[in-house]
């Protein structure tokens, strides 16, 4: 086993470049790191949370108002439905967790109810229903969300709004955020760098569904005051103090997922600062069929349940593009851009936990880490030389060497986030490449004192020592996986180094050791072994 083969040692070779080229851009300046050709590798460590500073935010999906949306849709698809049916029907609305519509005609009932059933859509592969549609005495038909259905809306929120945060947090040139999913119905935001963590809540936590619809010029302001307003109408507040709300249609003419773009601009006759935006293909034939049929009439810019404002139609808009104006800075004007960019969120985020920490104490963490990295490797250095002398203590620390070599290269080349816990996954690590070298060199010790040659005590040291190492390794690697696959933030961090660890270690242990080995065999050709 100890045999030199040219595989091993073009192996151990490729493994040191590697690990020499991964790792070396962590140790030189950006500037100068900018100078050196495209094929060195450019990757870096990107540390966590708790070693570079940041903010962290831990949100939770508004269970409640993503219920609230759901029945309020539902309305108005039962509205539109019974209405294209031709079914004539007396109440519709909300009854507790369900929508309650009575038909006035009992003849039919019959024919209302079987409409109604198709806007039950499978869930959970087709297994159950997303809604439960029953008759009950009177000619009143009742349709509840089932509980399969809230719980799939809400997973299904909780990964739309992980992709949306995402966009929005790189918007804001956060390098490597860390979203994540925490239990059913929570998110976990990690913002390495961002030193404002309120302008990070304020971007993360706005819903920014954005529509365009009519404003109903036929509901007065008694109307209004009265609350006689038409079912089809909603009123909505406006985002200007000195505006009161208005009414508005329920259905909306174009709606924000329909942008293809929008960016923070200045207005060419006033100089304030505004949004420009475009729509897609499907859009900007909506829009500009919209804004045709209406002209002389106002269509009111809704941001998030809120009128921006409502302009009047002077003429068809059929470019596709157009421009939302207000009370905006140019910070604000930008953060809407990107709120918009990235996409509504499909429900509300409440803000369950918020902490900062300072680029001071992330430091500190810095300089603790380093600090107990050299220290833990000082300490088994100077074990494994006293425990097994200069030449077999040697070999050894060879090869932890280039295990930390390699665990920094695959982490940079993977682009992972290091934190203070994979630091200690890395410390850790690094223990158990020396726990290997002590298996084999105790397997040699005892081959030597049974009276086996040196080179076939070494070699058989090698061999019967790969079963415990082997199994040490794979146990641990399995906790490594559980830890990484069911937990989260620091966790997930310490469970990746640790894992990295357990195959840069067996490698480092087994073969560069191997080599190291072979080779002082072939040139001392020794009688007996320096480590009885």
């Amino acid at each position: 086993m100890l045999t030199l083969t040219r595989w091993k040692v073009t192996i151990c070779v490729l493994a040191v470049l590697f690990g020499l080229l991964f790792t070396l851009p962590n140790v030189i300046p950006q500037k100068t790191l900018d100078t050196f050709p495209r094929w060195i590798p450019h990757q870096k460590l990107n540390l966590g949370l708790d070693l570079q500073g940041g903010s962290y935010l831990l949100l939770e999906v508004d269970t409640d108002a993503l219920k609230a949306e759901r029945l309020t849709n539902l309305i108005e698809d039962v509205r539109v439905t019974l209405r294209d049916q031709g079914v004539v029907y007396g109440g519709l609305g909300q009854v507790g967790d369900a929508v309650v519509v009575h038909i006035t005609d009992p003849a039919q009932v019959d024919k209302a109810y079987q409409a109604l059933v198709k806007l039950a859509q499978p869930i959970q592969n087709g297994a159950t229903r997303d809604l439960d549609v029953t008759t009950q005495p009177g000619g009143v038909i009742r349709l509840a969300l089932s509980q399969q259905a809230m719980q799939a809306e809400a997973v299904k929120a909780v990964d739309q709004s992980i992709e949306k945060i995402r966009r929005r947090v790189d918007a804001l040139g956060t390098k490597e955020p860390s979203i994540t999913r925490q239990g059913v119905n929570r998110i976990v935001v990690e913002a390495p760098g961002e030193s404002d963590p309120e302008r990070l809540k304020d971007v993360i936590g706005k819903t920014a569904k954005l529509t365009f619809q009519m404003v109903d010029e036929t509901v007065s302001a008694e109307d209004q005051a009265a609350g006689r307003i038409p079912p089809d109408d909603i009123v909505l507040p406006s985002e200007n103090a000195n505006e009161g709300p208005v009414v508005v249609k329920r259905r909306a003419l174009v709606s924000g997922d329909m942008l293809t773009d929008a960016s923070q601009g200045f207005d060419s006759q006033t100089g304030e600062s505004v949004v420009n935006f475009r729509f897609n293909g499907i859009g900007s034939q909506r829009f500009g069929e919209a804004t045709a049929q209406n002209i002389g009439k106002r269509f009111a810019i809704v941001l998030d349940g809120k009128n921006l404002e409502a302009p009047v139609i002077r003429s068809a808009i059929t470019g596709g593009s157009g421009q939302i104006s207000g009370n905006f800075t140019p910070q604000s004007a930008n953060d809407l851009a990107v709120l918009l960019r990235g996409g509504a969120l499909p429900a509300k985020l409440n803000v369950i936990e918020q902490r900062s920490v300072g680029a001071e104490l992330g430091a500190d963490a810095v300089r603790a880490g380093q600090i107990s990295a050299v220290l833990g490797f000082v300490v088994i250095l100077s074990f494994i030389v006293l425990a097994y002398g200069f030449l077999f203590g040697g070999v050894a620390v060879a090869a932890l060497v280039v295990n930390a070599l390699l665990i920094i290269a695959c982490m940079s080349l993977t682009q992972a986030t290091l934190t203070l816990p994979g630091v200690a996954g890395m410390i850790l690590s690094m223990a158990l490449a020396v726990d290997a070298s002590v298996l084999i060199y105790e397997r040699i010790r005892d081959e030597a004192r049974a009276g086996h040659a040196a080179m076939a005590a070494a070699d058989h040291g090698f061999r019967r020592a790969l079963v415990s190492i082997f199994d040490a390794n794979v146990t641990t690697l399995i906790a490594g996986g559980i830890m990484f696959q069911f937990g989260a933030g620091p966790v997930r961090g310490f469970a990746w180094s640790l894992s990295i660890g357990v195959f840069t270690s067996v490698f480092s242990a087994i073969v560069i050791s191997q080599v190291l080995l072979g080779v002082w065999f072939r040139v001392a050709r020794p009688k007996t072994l320096p480590i009885l």
